[in-house]
């Protein structure tokens, strides 16, 4: 009975609308009159609107040192007041007509999320019309939000996971603003001044370099009015361009310690271009090494067979300035150093042997199947859309990632595992209190760009 109730959902949330036969997502490209492009999904099963947006380049990567965290500020109080609402109002309004709207950044884009019932959308379009080009940044909730951030900061101090997000962003993209503390520093937060939150917004946030992605329970016409209404009337700017960088891969470990019982890891070395195209075959690659979860390979070995730790997995992290390979676990300090010459087995097991055909059907099967499966409302799908959009793909990129997937290889499994990893370039972190017995190359005494 549950099994049918789950897929009579499913039904209900993709009608035939949303998915041609022949595609895994059918996407639709239009422009509107102001010239702003669009992805498109319509869906008219449930009376439900969600659009996703975003500004290409215009995340903390901009930030200079004395002014970390202030993107991750704007993304806090743009839906804090617009125009002729003031905050509790804004909020109240989005409460009473249950409509979700909110903004986030990461280091290379800026991003915004509105999802509402089809008959509260001139509401909806309305506040966000207003967030977008009338946000208000009064004193109490920029106050509100400083003091939040600051709080979340003092207290992410005494955290060993974010102390070794911390410590690993610093060594890994030394030189580069990638390095600073996104969601800033307790005093950079402090000094972010009103004025410097408006000015970002009117230097980043333009139509040239606006995405959008809409899904639900609107038809095309209204749509291109709509997106021009909103967004119609923002100027172009100019997004500074910079330098790619290789993350330095030269085997170091680099500690700090804590007074805890497990020790937090992290091993890492370049990773792999997004646009390279081996990119898919790194992709499968990894879900078989640790990205799969439980079945992974690193997951069968450390926890399984030796029962070393509750979790530990691996990913490919692509950004538009440097590529990243994570391998992220925790483990007893007197079972460190164990793991760490069993995930360097491992490693050089994949690079020199590769794959077993069954491991690899059994994660191409796994990741063509689960796509369809995550799309389950219909902000997951404009989500996605504005995702692909901000990495550069086309609309067809969903079926050219199919086919890629399809035509893989074990020979193409074990050709790029050798080609980019390297067991001994990989620098680890390590935050706790290690084995002494393991060969520690720098210590660090003071977080870096926490306080």
């Amino acid at each position: 009975m549950r099994l049918i109730i789950i897929s009579m959902l499913f039904v209900a949330i993709f009608s035939a609308n949303s998915f041609a036969a022949d595609k895994v997502l059918d996407i639709k490209e239009i422009t509107t009159n102001k010239g702003i492009k669009i992805w498109y999904v319509e869906d008219k099963s449930l009376p439900i609107i969600s659009m996703s947006f975003g500004f290409k380049g215009a995340g903390s990567v901009n930030e200079s040192a004395d002014k970390q965290g202030l993107v991750q500020l704007l993304s806090n109080t743009m839906d804090e007041g617009a125009g002729k609402y003031d905050s509790q109002e804004f909020q109240k309004i989005l409460a009473d007509k249950s409509i979700s709207l909110y903004f986030s950044s990461n280091r290379d884009d800026f991003t915004g999320n509105l999802k509402t019932l089809s008959k509260y959308r001139d509401k909806a379009f309305e506040l966000l019309k207003l967030a977008i080009n009338e946000p208000r940044f009064d004193e109490e909730p920029v106050s509100r939000m400083k003091q939040a951030n600051i709080a979340r900061i003092k207290s992410s101090l005494s955290d060993p996971e974010w102390i070794a997000a911390r410590i690993l962003n610093d060594v890994a993209y030394k030189g580069h603003s990638y390095a600073q503390n996104s969601g800033g520093t307790v005093r950079t937060i402090e000094n972010i001044k009103i004025d410097e939150l408006k000015k970002y917004a009117k230097t980043y946030f333009g139509k040239n370099n606006l995405m959008i992605a809409v899904t639900g329970d609107i038809g095309e016409d209204e749509l291109k009015t709509r997106i021009d209404d909103i967004f119609g009337n923002l100027n172009n700017v100019e997004i500074p361009k910079k330098e790619k960088i290789s993350i330095k891969s030269s085997g170091k470990i680099i500690s700090y310690e804590m007074d805890i019982g497990q020790s937090v890891v992290r091993i890492y070395q370049n990773g792999i271009d997004r646009n390279h195209p081996d990119y898919q075959a790194a992709k499968v690659m990894n879900h078989i090494l640790g990205g799969g979860g439980f079945g992974s390979r690193l997951t069968e070995e450390v926890r399984e067979k030796r029962g070393l730790t509750y979790g530990i997995y691996s990913r490919f992290i692509s950004m538009d300035y440097a590529d990243l390979f994570k391998i992220s676990t925790s483990t007893k300090n007197e079972s460190v150093n164990e793991a760490i010459a069993i995930i360097k087995n491992e490693i050089n097991k994949i690079s020199e042997n590769g794959v077993s055909q069954k491991e690899l059907d059994d994660a191409r099967n796994y990741l063509l199947g689960s796509l369809p499966l995550s799309l389950s409302s219909t902000d997951r799908i404009s989500n996605l859309m504005l995702n692909l959009q901000l990495s550069g793909r086309t609309a067809d990129y969903l079926d050219i990632r199919k086919k890629e997937i399809e035509n893989l290889k074990i020979e193409d499994i074990k050709r790029v595992a050798s080609g980019i990893l390297d067991s001994n370039l990989m620098n680890i972190v390590i935050v706790g209190k290690a084995d002494e017995s393991i060969n520690i190359d720098q210590k660090i005494k003071n977080i870096p760009n926490a306080e």
